[in-house]
């Protein structure tokens, strides 16, 4: 299946209109919810396998970000061969008390998977966090790019974000 091909069932799954707040606090009229097309398990293998050519060589884990980077990773580290930790908003306050749940993330480069991106705020933080505990990030995955300000936001932080769909190609591709 080839790229537009699954921008069109992207968006036939998961595009919504009406009043949305984001996460970044904008407001906009148009929202893919990121569960409809997550919870396609067909869907999901397809986003995974185009997004598995994007991991940057030398990655030795992927880390997917609470909520919607869990089953992008999942489905990538299942189709890549390569190692996921799936990161907490928060490090958890009992058991382990990890924010990075799997393998040991000091010292390796990680990069770091999302679903969708407006302004990075929430990648920012996690990447800090990640950066704390020792991890190399520099690169940034996401299934759908929603404002292009995210790249600049990123790259201010040392995080170069590469994405395998606009929210404009998801459109575009739907005519």
């Amino acid at each position: 299946m080839n790229k537009k091909e699954i921008a069109k069932r992207i968006h036939q799954a998961s595009m919504l209109t009406g009043e949305f707040l984001l996460r970044s606090g904008q407001k906009s009229n148009i929202y893919f919810d990121k569960y409809l097309f997550e919870s396609d398990p067909g869907l999901l293998v397809d986003i995974a396998v185009i997004m598995q050519d994007l991991i940057p060589a030398g990655t030795e884990i992927i880390a997917g970000l609470e909520l919607g980077g869990i089953p992008i990773v999942t489905a990538l580290s299942i189709n890549s061969g390569v190692k996921a930790v799936y990161v907490r908003k928060k490090a958890k306050e009992y058991g382990t008390c990890k924010l990075a749940e799997g393998p040991d993330i000091r010292g390796k480069k990680l990069c770091v998977i999302e679903d969708v991106v407006t302004t990075g705020g929430q990648i920012i933080e996690s990447a800090n966090e990640l950066r704390k505990r020792g991890a190399i990030i520099d690169t940034v995955l996401c299934a759908i790019l929603r404002d292009d300000k995210a790249l600049s936001i990123l790259a201010n932080e040392g995080l170069n974000l590469l994405s395998v769909f606009t929210m404009e190609y998801l459109i575009e591709a739907s005519k």
